[in-house]
């Protein structure tokens, strides 16, 4: 079992910046693939972020792409997702996942149905 708890959220004007942090813990000698999902009032949950186990790879929903970026922290068994130029539009529930890699330093997973293991949730809102 793994357990993440996301921090960081808050409430920004519209241009501000946001860092939100996931720490997670429990079996974390294994290897995860991890992620920031956000879900908007009255809209279904999507993914923003994703990063391989090793950090090589990432990728980002097209909404996001040069405005967010994902990264982690293995010793600290953390992922962070800085957030500049935020929008109304982005005011969302983040959610970490994670799911185990399998070995594979390089995998991402983008659907919701891929992760194993989420947080609770932190509250984004972005004011204009």
């Amino acid at each position: 079992q793994v357990q993440l708890v996301e921090s960081g959220g808050g409430s920004v004007q519209a241009g501000g910046s946001l860092r939100l942090s996931c720490v997670a813990s429990g079996r974390t000698s294994s290897n995860y693939v991890m992620a920031w999902f956000r879900q908007a009032p009255g809209k279904e949950r999507e993914i923003a972020a994703t990063i391989s186990w090793s950090g090589v790879n990432t990728d980002y929903t097209d909404s996001v792409r040069g405005r967010f970026f994902i990264s982690r922290d293995n010793g600290k068994n953390t992922v962070y997702l800085a957030m500049n130029s935020l929008k109304p539009e982005d005011t969302a529930v983040y959610y970490c996942a994670a799911s185990p890699s399998y070995g594979n330093a390089a995998v991402m997973y983008v659907t919701e149905s891929q992760y194993v293991y989420w947080g609770q949730g932190t509250q984004v809102t972005v004011w204009s």
